[in-house]
């Protein structure tokens, strides 16, 4: 846990933010089952995440329009591999940043991110806007989670031995935030294709 990490860059971060969005909105997507997830999605760099009745899985394009994902900004890749650093994993260059937009009630259940090519490289999460708490749980799904809260500007880096750990977000309460309004985004870095 990096607590305010990113506070240093959030002009930038903010701004790149927006530009991103502007051409790749926010959208509900569905899961396998055809249920409608409660947190809004996004995405930048070279691989996009999705879900659809497909399954989950990466994307070079955005399957709201055809295009290519935003390229990932620098203040983006900068603040992930500075956070990995920070926490031991040096050399990381992710190629994948997905974007949730989390609004009061929304939540996200406890999974692991398997749907990257090699997991040997580390999970690196930005939490902006209103306060949340992270559940990181063990290697099964009903191992009791430890709970955590998150605050704008703090970033959480996971890997090694603890990358294929459950975890999600408890439904977000009732606030507001003097930049984000009554919003949670999270910024989560990944490497996620195949690097030969």
């Amino acid at each position: 846990m990096l607590s305010g990490f990113a506070l240093e860059v959030m002009a930038p971060l903010l701004a790149a933010l927006e530009e991103i969005v502007a051409q790749s909105p926010f959208r509900h997507m569905q899961t396998p089952s055809g249920l409608n997830m409660s947190a809004a999605l996004s995405s930048c760099g070279q691989l996009g995440w999705i879900t659809d009745r497909h399954g989950y899985r990466y994307s070079a394009t955005d399957p709201q329009n055809g295009r290519a994902w935003p390229a990932m900004p620098d203040v983006f890749m900068q603040l992930a591999q500075n956070a990995a650093r920070a926490a031991g994993y040096p050399g990381f260059t992710p190629d994948a940043c997905l974007i949730n937009r989390y609004i009061p009630g929304a939540k996200m259940a406890l999974h692991q991110d398997r749907n990257e090519h090699d997991h040997q490289w580390p999970v690196v999460s930005v939490s902006l806007g209103i306060p949340a708490i992270f559940q990181f749980g063990g290697m099964l799904r009903n191992d009791k989670p430890q709970r955590i809260s998150l605050f704008h500007g703090d970033v959480v880096v996971w890997g090694g031995e603890d990358r294929l750990r459950f975890h999600g977000i408890l439904p977000v309460k009732q606030a507001g935030h003097s930049l984000l309004g009554e919003q949670r985004i999270n910024l989560t870095f990944r490497k996620a294709g195949r690097h030969d």
